[in-house]
């Protein structure tokens, strides 16, 4: 998981629960362009351990939203150290506003994405070559997986579970957290109640 200066405490906490609670409980980090202790837009603190920058190979690299998107749309530093690090991973995805950093980055471009409906504009902005989709809770596009705003992003790492370890181990996750897993990508009411679809 990637942490910067006013990131969503769901979208880093939300998905990081669903992978904890997968058997054998996978090796979860979490990285920023400087480790230490970072706070999220609500207040509490993370602390990431390692530099974005030393990724070696990962499963998934998880890019949240929140607050601070708005600030490191321009650090082109981040844009680097998010090129190299999408070359080392099986997987790439965003969380909410998550999606602008990966869109600033050029990673999107071309594909599908999708972002958190109140900022729809504002995320599409910052990625002119990117097909985004108005109306859905998340998208998969070969290796890179987008959501919604902020609890969008529990659905798209079950997704991404599904993907990795197939659907039965996604739906005994879910049950292990007592969560409602939505399982239709499609399926978003927020399009509609932000009048974007």
């Amino acid at each position: 998981m990637l942490l910067f200066e006013g990131f969503e405490l769901l979208d880093v906490f939300g998905p990081l629960e669903m992978f904890s609670l997968l058997e054998g409980r996978p090796r979860l980090l979490m990285f920023a362009e400087t480790p230490g202790a970072i706070a999220s837009s609500a207040g509490p603190q993370c602390v990431a351990g390692s530099r974005l920058s030393d990724i070696d190979e990962l499963d998934v690299l998880l890019v949240p939203g929140g607050a601070g998107t708005r600030r490191e749309v321009g650090n082109g530093a981040l844009s680097d150290a998010l090129r190299r690090a999408n070359g080392k991973t099986r997987f790439t995805a965003s969380v909410c506003t998550g999606a602008a950093l990966l869109a600033r980055a050029g990673l999107l471009d071309g594909k599908r994405a999708t972002t958190n409906k109140r900022a729809h504009e504002w995320v599409r902005s910052q990625g002119p070559a990117v097909n985004w989709v108005a109306e859905a809770r998340w998208v998969a596009d070969g290796k890179f997986f987008t959501s919604g705003g902020v609890s969008a992003g529990i659905d798209m790492s079950l997704a991404l579970i599904a993907r990795l370890r197939g659907r039965d181990t996604a739906n005994a996750v879910a049950q292990r957290a007592e969560y409602e897993w939505h399982h239709d990508p499609s399926r978003d009411p927020f399009a509609k109640m932000n009048r974007i679809a």
